[in-house]
């Protein structure tokens, strides 16, 4: 695919694209998606800062902003709920992101094991948190 700009707000094609039109409206759809997730975890480190005045510099190390971008989509909203909660049950956390407790309790072994998140036992529950 070879896109070119000319004028102002216009794209031509210089090559034929190979794809059908469809698939390539998919595709950038597809990346629409992706950096409107991106955008919406800022927009949620920016409601937290107002609603708790909290600032980004404040957020622990192992989560700041750039960490939580590095981070797959899935384990992002991951994270994300366990700053917001502080500390929590995978439950309490698959009730946030609306997934199923099976998967977030992956998830967020796979966050301990990056060294993001502590895991403390209590009974038969565990509890996951951002050490500080």
């Amino acid at each position: 695919m070879c896109l070119s700009r000319s004028g102002v707000n216009r794209l031509t094609i210089s090559k034929p694209l190979g794809k059908s039109p469809t698939a390539l409206l998919e595709k950038i759809r597809e990346s629409l998606d992706k950096l409107n997730e991106k955008m919406e975890v800022f927009i949620e480190l920016q409601k937290q800062r107002r609603n708790q005045d909290l600032i980004v510099q404040d957020l622990p190390e192992a989560l700041d902003v750039m960490t939580l971008l590095s981070l797959p989509d899935h384990l992002r909203k991951t994270a994300v709920s366990i700053c917001k909660l502080g500390r929590a049950t995978a439950q309490e956390v698959a009730e946030q992101t609306k997934r199923a407790r099976a998967v977030e309790s992956g998830y967020l072994n796979q966050l301990v094991l990056m060294s993001y998140l502590k895991k403390e036992r209590k009974g038969r529950k565990a509890y996951f948190f951002v050490e500080k």
